[in-house]
């Protein structure tokens, strides 16, 4: 399934195009990183000088950036499968000297061999994406991509959870609802510090206090044969799979909520795509408890809860010992917010109920403002200063070339 935003893009493109003629890139199926899915977002008709000055604009936002995956010369066999353009190209007598061309300046390309169509090979480029402080973009920047910077996950978690809104069942908290709700899908990848998450809950006996879930395969691999990049992250159990149940969700599932979870828990823990790393960049997975109005706690890069303090919203100090953010270590990262979670769980009712209460004034204040029309606009107000930062820019590259 191929969650449907190509809309948006052409929302995007009508502001891009404000500015001139432009050629947007995207991936399709949304939410692949398949070099051979990036693809142009329509047919376009441009033509003699129009053609030529047109800018080429790569949309990378809805996953991390990584530059080594369309670094390799091996890309260009997974473009030739896909493009009886480029196979006729590569069966004339050029071939053996097209792919040397290829094999050598294969970095410097990167994103760009999708445009040999139009000859922009080497052609700076703007690279749209979603995450700050990041050594990645700097990587696009030397090989002449010039970043616009926008928070993607927040315009589209708006249309995925826009029925939470207004939806009454979300305001009610059964008697026997747990304390934890956590969404544990895929551990595989920059996810793997999930595994020492999952088996933490274990270790500190707060497998009774969540509603959560657990899949021993995850892209084709079980876990106890996962070879972790990060060894302080390595586990020691074999049996995570007989504490929870088996995970239920698609990869799909973070395009809507349900409300029956919300239900059942008071405070989710959010589980983002990077955790061990050095980037800023948040998705629609923290997004989605502030449109459902439930408290949270993040486990996200270190300042992912300043990121997201700097677009209006509260976090939960001092009901929820929030000092976890500021840890640099992943592993101390994630233990503190095992350690504030046993704290919470230990709590008398009495103390837990004060808690929740104080919670849900500040979790209103963030729902209110996560659907205002405002606050969306402030969003796409700043692709149209970044983006219009970014053409200025790429016009002087291109009129005063190194």
């Amino acid at each position: 399934m191929s969650i449907p935003l190509d809309r948006l893009y052409n929302f995007l493109q009508d502001i891009a195009s404000r500015n001139d003629h432009v050629i947007i890139y995207r991936f399709y199926p949304h939410g692949s990183r398949k070099i051979s899915d990036l693809t142009q977002l329509e047919s376009y008709n441009l033509q003699g000088k129009k053609s030529v000055d047109a800018k080429l604009v790569f949309f990378h936002d809805q996953e991390p950036l990584n530059f080594d995956l369309y670094a390799s010369p091996n890309m260009l066999s997974e473009i030739v499968s896909s493009d009886i353009f480029i196979k006729q190209a590569l069966n004339s007598e050029l071939t053996a000297q097209f792919q040397t061309f290829l094999s050598n300046m294969a970095p410097m390309i990167n994103l760009r061999i999708t445009t040999i169509r139009n000859r922009g090979l080497l052609k700076p480029a703007i690279l749209v994406h979603s995450e700050k402080r990041s050594g990645e973009l700097e990587r696009y920047r030397s090989a002449n991509f010039l970043g616009v910077y926008w928070w993607c996950h927040a315009v589209i978690a708006r249309d995925w959870f826009r029925y939470a809104e207004h939806d009454p069942t979300l305001i009610v908290k059964k008697s026997s609802a747990k304390d934890f709700l956590i969404y544990n899908r895929a551990w595989t990848g920059t996810r793997e510090y999930r595994l020492k998450l999952t088996e933490s809950l274990i270790t500190h006996g707060l497998v009774d206090h969540c509603v959560s879930w657990f899949s021993p395969v995850d892209d084709g691999l079980n876990y106890q044969q996962h070879q972790f990049k990060n060894t302080q992250f390595q586990i020691s159990q074999n049996d995570l799979e007989q504490y929870f149940d088996a995970t239920r969700a698609t990869s799909t599932a973070s395009a809507d909520y349900c409300a029956q979870d919300y239900q059942n828990t008071q405070i989710e823990i959010v589980l983002e795509t990077l955790f061990d790393d050095a980037r800023l960049h948040l998705t629609e997975k923290i997004l989605r408890p502030i449109a459902c109005a439930q408290p949270f706690m993040l486990a996200a890069t270190q300042g992912s809860l300043d990121y997201l303090r700097s677009y209006g919203f509260e976090t939960f100090h001092p009901w929820i010992d929030e000092t976890y953010d500021t840890i640099s270590d992943p592993a101390q990262r994630l233990e503190a917010i095992v350690q504030e979670m046993k704290r919470i769980a230990g709590l008398s009712p009495d103390e837990k109920t004060r808690l929740y209460t104080a919670l849900k004034e500040i979790t209103a204040r963030n729902k209110k403002l996560f659907f205002s029309d405002a606050w969306q606009q402030t969003i796409v107000g700043e692709f149209q200063t970044n983006f219009s930062i970014a053409c200025d820019q790429l016009e002087q590259m291109i009129k005063y070339p190194i």
